[in-house]
């Protein structure tokens, strides 16, 4: 019979007390959750619903912005130093630590969460699955992948629907057909072209950037087509050269210059909310050209490996609460545009009201849909850093007409180099 270790079996223990109802154990407790925006704020909302069924359990939110969020958690996890009892970790970055041996294996007693994977949206719970079959946390939510259109330019370019999704040189075309029509570019930058079309036409085993083996993949027709596409965008003047998150970005929403976007499907919360909400009753959301499907974003909750083991039983807890509980997934979704990553809370009369800032359409219903049509890919510790190579070499053929082929190859021995590492 295998043995746990000593400290494994008191968190089972414990666990299991928890589970039961038994409080008095925690009395007094204080859980530190780090996350960042807008996950603190969904943490903070649940908190009153928490403290219903934990009164004397606080839970103490400590929230940095994303990328100081995760070079503080990477720190916490190689020093084992001021690690959180729970935190938060965007899709961007959980390859770096699940390459790692710094996080909690869920899937391990007292925890076995892969007897509950058919719980979670099927591609969310692989990309927190190791090949080894580790676990190492839990989603909460997803970003199924939506093209956001302007009907209104469309309708003024004598345009479809379909002209933008049959293909992906229709796309392009039809982006020709709006900008000569409105003057609105077709999308904010070339190099969203890219970010899709590499995520299409995986085979079984293969990550973005790398095989299983590690080597890189960066010369595929994968590449070479998102590449050739995203340079065909910028040859005819159809990106606005703008960055996401950009003042010129979200004036170009609010302007009208910019006639579709693609992204995860919480943007057109912020489109309504914060972004552009004078554009109410302009935009509609369609499934991506070509049929194909991808996620962009995706938030987990995780535990450290040498975190309090005093404290992992209600930690864990603490994560089912948010991960695991209908009804605050749903109040997640409803609050931030946090798509459920639970499928129990993916069916509710709420995915079929209509969004007066797509023209009333049912999008939900679309996303959802998507969000079954995903699957994951390995992910790598590699991968940010991969992206910042083809991001730069993508800028060379886009700005100096760089060879892509051999933009590409030098892409491709610059990632082998750092994959043998």
């Amino acid at each position: 019979m295998r043995q746990w270790p000593r400290w494994m079996s008191a968190v089972a223990l414990a666990l299991g007390a928890s589970l039961a109802g038994s409080g008095v154990a925690f009395a007094g407790t204080t859980l530190t959750v780090a996350a960042f925006p807008a996950i603190d704020e969904i943490v903070r909302s649940a908190l009153p619903a928490w403290h219903a069924l934990h009164p004397d359990v606080e839970v103490k939110i400590v929230s940095r912005e994303l990328n100081d969020h995760h070079t503080a958690m990477t720190t916490a996890l190689s020093t084992a130093k001021g690690l959180p009892d729970v935190m938060a970790l965007e899709i961007g970055y959980l390859g770096r630590f699940a390459q790692g041996t710094g996080l909690e294996d869920l899937s391990q007693p007292p925890y076995n969460l892969s007897r509950e994977r058919g719980r979670f949206t099927a591609y969310a719970f692989d990309q927190a699955t190791t090949p080894s079959g580790a676990v190492l946390a839990v989603p909460t939510d997803i970003g199924p992948g939506t093209l956001l259109y302007r009907a209104d330019l469309l309708a003024k370019a004598g345009l479809k629907e379909t002209d933008l999704t049959a293909s992906w040189d229709g796309y392009v075309a039809a982006g020709a057909k709006l900008k000569a029509a409105t003057g609105a570019y077709l999308l904010a930058h070339a190099r969203d072209m890219k970010d899709i079309l590499i995520r299409t036409g995986l085979q079984p085993g293969e990550g973005l950037y790398f095989d299983k083996d590690s080597r890189p993949l960066v010369t595929s027709p994968r590449f070479v087509r998102a590449f050739e596409l995203a340079r065909a965008v910028r040859r005819q003047q159809l990106d606005a050269k703008v960055t996401a998150w950009s003042s010129d970005w979200t004036e170009g929403f609010k302007r009208g210059g910019i006639a579709t976007q693609m992204s995860g499907a919480w943007l057109a919360g912020h489109l309504n909310t914060w972004l552009a909400p004078g554009t109410r009753g302009k935009w509609r959301a369609a499934q991506l050209p070509e049929g194909a499907f991808a996620a962009y974003g995706g938030t987990f909750f995780a535990m450290a490996r040498h975190g309090d083991a005093a404290r992992k039983p209600l930690a864990y807890e603490f994560i089912r609460f948010m991960t695991t509980n209908r009804a605050q997934q749903l109040a997640a979704f409803k609050a931030q545009d946090a798509f459920p990553a639970l499928i129990d809370a993916q069916t509710d009369p709420f995915y079929d009201q209509p969004l007066p800032f797509l023209g009333g359409q049912a999008a939900r219903r679309d996303w959802r849909a998507a969000a079954a049509h995903i699957r994951a890919f390995p992910v790598h510790k590699q991968d940010a850093f991969a992206r910042e190579v083809i991001d730069t070499e993508l800028d060379k053929v886009l700005d100096r007409d760089k060879d892509i082929a051999a933009a590409l190859a030098d892409a491709q021995r610059l990632l082998q180099q750092r994959a043998r590492r």
